[in-house]
């Protein structure tokens, strides 16, 4: 088994409010960290292994802005590595416990694994904020902050020596897959650096396709499940359908939001803020033959965008 080291690890709840005290082993990875911080180590010596959970701190931009904290995943690896920018949900980027999701840890492994860095912007803990998904007035919004959450992201990732600049892509869940579908607008074409390629999983699809002027500037992999009752696959329909040359369209017979965590039952959640009944009530859960399909279709596209 594949050993994974933690060469810095943030204390959690300065990132997400009201969350859990930190673990004896977290403390002790910590005092690791600490210990090779005052010895030089740490900024001189690139990962022997794949290094997990660091957290990073992006400067506050000039229009007020502030600062920005994100969790960095490195490979194994002393050559500049592709990167992926990968975007939480609305129930933000930690547990309850003040862990890394289920669902974040497996990707992000699977994408260290693969000799890619993997970067998330954390947009609601960085605000104070904890879990959206029953809040209608949000303030990190799809259209807007977490936008340019996306792109500090991007810029931080390819100022690093660590990575390549030229070799980025996108990636996000529900909330977050709707931020990609913004971020990726053509309208929001930067002016210098770009991505390469974008994955959304189970995203908010409506507004995009209620826009004729709503257009991709880069490669978009849409997955979501047929049976979603939070984000209807119906909208994504009508978007790939107009949008063929960009967008491809993968659904899930049977399978509901959250389909690729790697265990979660699936339940009913109720109290949430948009739906595609608009009663609240939504299905999430794992769906193994969706999850597997998104294990190995996933990877293969950005292998494809990231030469």
């Amino acid at each position: 088994m594949k050993k994974y080291w933690a060469f810095a690890l943030h204390n959690r709840r300065s990132g997400a409010p009201e969350r859990g005290s930190e673990s004896t082993t977290g403390r002790l990875r910590r005092l690791g960290a600490a210990i090779l911080l005052v010895t030089g180590l740490v900024g001189a010596v690139a990962p022997a292994v794949a290094a997990e959970g660091e957290t990073v701190h992006i400067a506050p931009r000039q229009d007020g802005d502030g600062e920005l904290n994100a969790v960095l995943w490195r490979p194994a690896t002393d050559r500049p590595a592709p990167a992926i920018v990968v975007l939480h949900g609305c129930g933000g980027l930690w547990t309850a416990k003040g862990d890394l999701g289920r669902r974040e840890t497996d990707w992000a492994r699977r994408f260290t694994d693969a000799g890619w860095v993997v970067l998330f912007p954390d947009s609601f803990g960085s605000r104070g904020l904890g879990s959206q998904c029953s809040t209608v007035e949000r303030t990190a919004r799809t259209w807007k902050e977490r936008v340019a959450d996306t792109r500090r992201a991007f810029d931080w990732l390819a100022a690093q020596a660590f990575v390549r600049p030229d070799a980025i892509a996108l990636m996000g869940w529900s909330n977050g897959g709707s931020t990609v579908l913004n971020a990726v607008r053509t309208k929001n074409r930067p002016a210098t650096g770009d991505f390469r390629a974008a994955v959304a999983f189970y995203p908010g699809c409506r507004p995009m396709a209620a826009n004729p002027a709503w257009t991709s500037r880069v490669d978009l992999l849409i997955l979501i499940g047929e049976a979603d009752d939070w984000t209807p696959i119906e909208p994504c329909r009508t978007l790939a359908a107009a949008h063929p040359d960009r967008l491809t369209l993968v659904g899930y017979p049977g399978a509901f939001h959250d389909f690729d965590n790697p265990s979660a039952p699936v339940r009913e959640r109720r109290g949430l803020a948009y739906t595609a009944g608009g009663t609240g009530v939504a299905h999430v859960g794992t769906d193994p033959a969706a999850r597997a399909d998104a294990i190995r279709r996933v990877p293969d596209w950005f292998a494809a965008h990231l030469k």
